[in-house]
């Protein structure tokens, strides 16, 4: 698998939005359960539990972070087999499904008040996403070191070149 960091920095009126698209060869109904069901999400980002519906509570896990913690988010939407979007104390994320030629395409968008933190998150979205992947896919998972520090640099320029 590949190392290389995908995601783009849209500047939007309120901040701008950190895009990572991976795609599939597989039904959105397969990508989505792989992004919704607590089993299955257990393989690649940690379980969660929870009110999965609209405006309803969940604990997510994230088991590859030191110590494995544990955060509150509200699911502000849940349109399956297309759309989820959720706000944690952390983020407001935003998972996209879309039916391509070769499958589904996943687009994940992070919604950030600025460019601030888009050279943190994005080495980290990078990750997880090819960690998804790699869960669908049977091959080992990736190393996190192999993400940060080296894709900091990537993310900051997104940020700063000139429009």
């Amino acid at each position: 698998m590949s190392t290389l960091p995908t995601g783009r920095w849209i500047p939007t009126a309120t901040g701008g939005d950190l895009v990572i698209i991976r795609t599939f060869q597989a039904p959105a109904e397969d990508v989505w359960a792989s992004v919704t069901e607590p089993e299955r999400t257990a393989r690649w980002f940690g379980p969660w539990k929870g009110d999965g519906r609209p405006g309803g509570t969940i604990e997510f896990q994230m088991v590859q972070e030191e110590g494995a913690p544990w955060f509150d988010a509200v699911i502000e939407a849940c349109e399956p087999p297309h759309r989820l979007a959720l706000t944690s104390s952390t983020a407001h994320l935003e998972l996209v499904l879309t039916p391509v030629a070769a499958g589904t395409e996943l687009c994940l968008v992070h919604h950030l008040s600025g460019p601030e933190g888009v050279a943190d998150f994005g080495p980290g979205w990078e990750f997880y996403l090819d960690a998804l992947v790699a869960s669908r896919d049977g091959i080992p998972m990736p190393r996190f070191e192999d993400y940060d520090p080296s894709m900091r640099p990537y993310f900051t320029a997104l940020t700063t070149q000139p429009g």
